[in-house]
């Protein structure tokens, strides 16, 4: 089942074939052919997306939105989410970039890790009057340098990202038509499909980016301890051991049923040694990689 959708098919799926994916791009949404549902995917990039124009309804993991006024959205590669379009002729602006944009400063000033882009974060936002004209603004100028042959507008390009990303801090989330139940539930199940998320891996040149406890706990914005007596209390498992079992069962599929290279298999699922791989395998299986897939191969 297709679990995440790359850049090229997003272009594709507006009768877009001619836009040329780069590491930053921006558009009106009135330039596009049609209005267009999305389904409920993972992206392969991060999107900020101000709709002035339409209505419709957003999901993002397990929350739904009503959107019927001016919204301002952020979309990370981590967090499926979908648009049913209930109106036609939608008017607005977004902009696409790819992890290799934001690393350069972005990351630098943890600006990806702030409640715009985490998990459990507030992704929907409904601007004012005076917030809208000024996004409008930004996006505008963000279209007229991308345009413009001036050698240094990326680092321009990146600077209106960080406003945008400012400009939504300041405004008050919208409230969500679902709500957290019980709290070492309500942890456990973003744990269990931010784990999820990351699976099946769909290339050996694209490595998960989480695979330890701490770092699931810092995309979740809570303390490991916090995320690890959550887990404990609802599944009687530590967060290593389940984070281990997925990773292992998704070396098993790997080994068994694709046709990369070992070392391919363990950089995907988070290993820059193959050395590191193999032991990793052995202690939770008793058996190294290259015997299982020849066990594999033979009894099938």
């Amino acid at each position: 089942m297709k679990s995440v959708e790359h850049s090229n098919e997003f272009y594709h799926s507006f009768n877009n074939d001619d836009a040329l994916p780069g590491k930053f791009n921006v558009y009106r949404i009135e330039d596009f052919q049609k209005t267009t549902p999305l389904p409920h995917y993972r992206r392969d990039f991060y999107k900020i997306s101000l709709l002035t124009k339409g209505e419709g309804t957003i999901s993002y993991a397990d929350r739904r939105y009503l959107v019927n006024q001016t919204v301002l959205t952020f979309s990370n590669p981590l967090i499926p989410y979908s648009w049913e379009p209930a109106t036609k002729n939608e008017e607005g602006y977004f902009c696409l970039f790819k992890e290799d944009f934001m690393d350069h400063t972005l990351r630098a000033e943890s600006l990806a890790q702030s409640p715009l882009f985490k998990v459990d974060g507030e992704h929907v936002l409904f601007p004012d009057n005076s917030s809208v004209s000024f996004l409008k603004n930004i996006f505008e100028k963000m279209i007229d340098e991308l345009q413009a042959p001036y050698p240094n507008k990326y680092e321009l390009l990146r600077s209106y990202v960080q406003i945008l990303i400012h400009e939504g801090l300041k405004i008050k989330p919208a409230d969500k038509t679902t709500h957290a139940g019980h709290s070492s539930e309500r942890i456990s199940h973003l744990f269990l499909e931010l784990l999820e998320r990351q699976f099946p891996v769909a290339s050996p040149h694209d490595p998960i980016k989480l695979k330890s406890a701490g770092q699931m706990a810092e995309q979740l914005a809570i303390h490991p301890n916090h995320l690890n007596r959550a887990i404990r209390e609802t599944t009687g498992k530590t967060t290593s051991e389940l984070i281990a079992a997925r990773i292992i069962k998704e070396a098993k599929a790997l080994l068994k049923y694709s046709d990369w290279a070992i070392t391919s298999i363990g950089y995907c699922l988070g290993f820059d040694h193959s050395s590191n791989f193999n032991l990793y395998f052995k202690k939770n299986t008793g058996e190294n990689p290259s015997s299982y897939r020849h066990r594999s191969v033979v009894n099938s």
